[in-house]
């Protein structure tokens, strides 16, 4: 009797298309001092469980998230601007979640958490539906060529994903200098039975006072790139 023959190979696991690449980038001294010193103030770790908001800020109040906040330039001045709201951004480039944190803490900011952990995952599995008054998408990866368009973050699936995190009526904001991807996300957006543009017909609205310059839209400036803002309204 001849033995059996070995059962096939289990295919292995297909990694899920992701709208980043880790890059190893430079990091400077005090960003790796403030990662030391202020990540147990300023940071959360990713655990794959849901996050208890109220516990992390010790109090109930309107939250943004804002998902890729690169060196949290815009996270940080919101923060300060506005004391009786709490921010928690994602960024998994090491550098810029330095920065942040080294801002933060010189701001002595107490209602600003980050975490470095892929943003879909942390919607997925760490972040309640129905908790966030506000999402801000600002200056993605336009991933230009077209075979990159599949790395987008803004995608139907990300879209509805969002809305099931935010409060009825809360706002998700997104900027671009790319006007294709301008175009991409108002198409995306806009079939989205979630949302309304608050911008109506025009597509775009003006850019919040609010919004400080980042160093994404200073390069696109300079480049002769219009930035593009947009509002949505979860319905």
């Amino acid at each position: 009797m001849t033995d059996s023959p070995p059962p096939p190979a289990a295919d292995p696991p297909r990694r899920a298309i992701r709208s980043f690449v880790r890059r190893a980038g430079r990091i400077t001294g005090a960003q790796t001092r403030a990662l030391s010193q202020w990540w147990p103030r300023y940071g959360l770790e990713y655990t794959g469980g849901p996050l208890d908001l109220n516990a992390v800020y010790a109090r109930r109040a309107p939250r943004t998230l804002e998902i890729g906040f690169g060196d949290g330039e815009t996270l940080v001045a919101l923060a300060g601007a506005h004391p009786e709201r709490d921010y928690l951004g994602l960024e998994v480039h090491a550098p810029g979640v330095g920065h942040c944190l080294l801002r933060a803490a010189e701001a002595e900011l107490s209602n600003l958490r980050v975490i470095s952990h892929d943003a879909v995952e942390v919607l997925e599995r760490g972040i309640a539906p129905g908790v966030l008054d506000e999402v801000l998408v600002y200056f993605p990866d336009p991933w230009p060529k077209t075979r990159h368009h599949k790395r987008r973050i803004v995608q139907p699936a990300f879209a509805a994903l969002v809305a099931s995190r935010l409060v009825p009526g809360g706002r998700l904001r997104l900027a671009t200098d790319w006007a294709p991807y301008a175009q991409w996300m108002r198409e995306v957006l806009d079939a989205s039975a979630d949302y309304v543009n608050t911008a109506g017909a025009a597509g775009y609205v003006e850019r919040p006072a609010e919004r400080p310059a980042t160093k994404f839209e200073r390069r696109g400036t300079r480049l002769g790139h219009e930035v593009r803002d947009l509002a949505y309204q979860r319905r």
